[in-house]
Formats: structure tokens, C-alpha cells, sequence
């Protein structure tokens, strides 16, 4: 199953990452402003955005087709989507997940930019939510 590449999408391929969440019946949505990662061997098999935000990124919309789950799909994906970045990262996510991104290098309930820190709030009012974030290795 190594026949995987995993690549950011140039910004007139958007379209097909919508398409990708829409066979799968996610509400999830590419974000035009935002780097467009993906997993794919032919079709797309996973994504992710990285919404630039103060101070850093946002990572939003990660998704793997069930088909293609437990195969470390997303864990190669959020890899290569951060490898270069000098920012921090953050994500909100279920905190069933937080063992999941703990596992990635991220943290619980990190300082979060105050639009962030808002956003979370709103979110966290409807639905369990938390937040993570990962900061970039030092640069040698």
C-alpha cells in the first residue's frame, strides 16, 4: 500500500478535494485560502486544510476514506503537511481523539491565538470539543 503519494493540491485542483468529502457525506469543505493536502493513489483517499490564522496554521478538515483507515494514511498526511512550517499548528478536535494527535506530536490545550481561543469557544458550546497544537522543531 505504499503507492500513496502525499502532496499539496495546486490551487485550481480545490474542486476535486469537495468532491472527495462529498462522496464521503462530510459537510467539510476545501477553504480556497488554505494549503490543500491530500493522500491519493488514483482518486484522493485522504485530506486536510492548513488555514493560515495569526500567528500560525489551522488544521481543519482531515478526513480518510473509511476504506483506507488504519493504515497510518493520516498520520503520513498531517507529517507531511507540517514538516516544513516555522508556525505553530493548532486543530480542534473530539477528545476521544486527543490520544490520537498526542501520538503526532501534538499537545493538549495549548495557548491559543485569541481568534482561535473564540472560535473554540463558539464550537464548544454545541459539541465536545478541545483544542491541540504542535510547535515546530527548532531549526538547526
Amino acid at each position: 500500500m505504499n503507492d500513496l503519494r502525499y502532496a499539496q493540491l495546486d490551487a485550481l485542483s480545490w474542486p476535486l478535494m469537495n468532491k472527495f468529502y462529498r462522496r464521503h457525506q462530510s459537510s467539510m469543505k476545501a477553504v480556497r485560502d488554505a494549503q490543500l493536502w491530500v493522500a491519493r493513489r488514483e482518486e484522493i483517499v485522504a485530506a486536510l486544510c492548513l488555514r493560515p490564522v495569526a500567528g500560525g496554521h489551522w488544521l481543519t478538515g482531515l478526513l480518510v476514506d473509511p476504506a483506507c483507515r488504519e493504515q497510518g494514511i493520516a498520520a503520513q498526511l498531517i507529517a507531511a503537511a507540517v514538516q516544513d512550517l516555522q508556525e505553530p499548528v493548532w486543530l480542534f478536535c473530539h477528545p476521544d481523539l486527543r490520544g490520537f494527535y498526542e501520538r503526532r506530536g501534538f499537545s493538549f490545550d495549548p495557548a491559543l491565538p485569541y481568534a482561535m481561543a473564540e472560535r473554540l469557544s463558539r464550537y464548544a458550546r454545541s459539541k465536545p470539543m478541545i483544542a491541540m497544537g504542535l510547535m515546530p522543531a527548532p531549526r538547526a
